[in-house]
């Protein structure tokens, strides 16, 4: 892990790389026994062992005092009510996974426990007090709410949901399950591996999401840029003298965050796919767990990126075959087309040459009339010396001078159509 030159003093030594079960040790550790004894029906702390003071916070840990005034927070969740009632019928208590906030405004804390309420009695029976045992669940209930969530998480990528979701649901996960408030941040490395994409951020403003899209990948640039370019985490603990952070300063101030610890998102190949970022509104230095918490989202990060990536380069294959067989497609049926009018103009051409044929034999078998035949009704005595003849295959002789004529003013001679008529109508004239 690469730590910022301005963070050096914040994190002396760097942690070494650990696997999933190190990972899963850190975030969930070990169960904590609490014990205390108290004393009286006013519940007074006489001893306790050193897991209980500090469970309830150094700063309280004092004996000689009534529990509800060392925990004033107790009252209001039923467990000194609970100890009253211990205390006054002799029966003991046991409780499951219970729920309690420890503390309370900023520094107050959710934590599970399984607890014993057993009374403690005189050489007469009386009761004298209360034994407080207590197992703490916290970290169990966290191992079971994240596996709980990272599984959801899977599923989801199975079922290629759109990776916005994915992404999305898993920063509020990770924002959720994180001992101290994070403020999660995922962005998408182009293809180019040169800018940073705004992936999901769900609790981050939308002007410092506008601002940071489309960053470049680079040494110094902020926490993210830089972690991308190196390919491997960067911790910047206090962003105000971070010198990476010097162009991106006053805009983290305006959003209120204080510190950043980004982690390269990398494919299998060594490639990259984007980053993972936890942000803090106070200068702070990481905890192995936060370390581990960030390793093991980061991971699921990069299999839903890739598996976002190998969907887009199958659809995008599919529309490539499907546009290639459309095309091949339409060149077979133009090409049916132009074969059938093909087919269609020798069919017709054939049988104008039949046509043709036919009308040349007739014509050959025709006697060659003496005079000429084109001076209509009229009649010419020159002799026939040229003979002319149209489409459809009628003929006639005539004498130079008619044949001019019939050249020149009747264009049926030559173009004839059906509407014009043809040499016939020309010698019937």
């Amino acid at each position: 892990m690469q730590i910022s030159p301005a963070s050096e003093r914040g994190l002396s030594t760097p942690p070494s790389r650990q696997g999933p079960e190190e990972d899963l040790r850190a975030l969930f550790g070990q169960s904590t026994a609490v014990f205390a004894s108290l004393a009286g029906p006013e519940h007074l702390l006489e001893t306790a062992n050193p897991a209980f003071l500090a469970t309830i916070g150094e700063d309280r840990a004092r004996t000689g005092v009534a529990l509800a005034e060392l925990m004033p927070e107790l009252a209001g969740q039923g467990f000194i009510a609970l100890l009253d009632d211990v205390y006054r019928t002799g029966e003991p208590y046991t409780g499951r996974d219970v729920r309690v906030v420890l503390g309370t405004g900023p520094d107050a804390r959710e934590a599970f426990f399984d607890f014993t309420y057993e009374p403690r009695r005189d050489a007469g029976g009386d009761v004298t007090g209360i034994r407080v045992l207590g197992v703490e669940t916290t970290q169990v209930k966290h191992a079971q709410r994240l596996m709980a969530e990272h599984r959801a998480l899977l599923e989801q990528i199975a079922r290629q949901a759109p990776l916005a979701e994915v992404l999305d649901g898993m920063a509020r996960c990770i924002e959720n399950l994180a001992p101290q408030e994070v403020l999660v941040s995922v962005l998408l490395a182009d293809p180019d591996g040169l800018h940073l994409r705004h992936g999901a951020a769900p609790s981050l403003p939308s002007f410092y999401n506008e601002a940071i899209d489309g960053i470049a990948t680079g040494e110094g640039v902020g926490s993210c840029g830089t972690a991308a370019h190196r390919r491997e985490p960067v911790v910047v603990t206090d962003i105000a003298t971070d010198p990476f952070w010097a162009d991106f300063r006053d805009l983290a101030g305006r959003a209120g965050l204080a510190a950043c610890w980004s982690t390269p998102i990398l494919a299998r190949d060594g490639g990259l796919l984007g980053t993972f970022a936890m942000y803090h509104r106070t200068p702070r230095v990481p905890q192995d767990a936060d370390l581990a918490l960030a390793r093991v989202f980061t991971g699921t990060a990069g299999l839903a990126i890739e598996r976002h990536h190998s969907e887009q380069a199958r659809r995008a294959a599919e529309a490539r075959a499907k546009s290639a067989h459309d095309e091949l497609e339409k060149l077979v049926r133009v090409e049916r087309e132009l074969r059938a009018e093909a087919e269609q103009r020798a069919t017709a051409a054939a049988e104008l040459a039949a046509k043709m044929r036919a009308a040349a034999a007739a014509q050959a078998a025709a006697p060659h009339p003496e005079r000429c035949q084109l001076g209509g009704t009229l009649g010419c005595p020159e002799p026939a010396e040229i003979k002319v003849a149209d489409s459809w295959g009628d003929a006639a002789w005539g004498c130079p001078a008619h044949v001019e004529e019939a050249i020149l003013n009747v264009r049926s001679v030559f173009i004839a159509s059906e509407e014009l008529g043809g040499l016939a109508a020309y010698l019937n004239r």
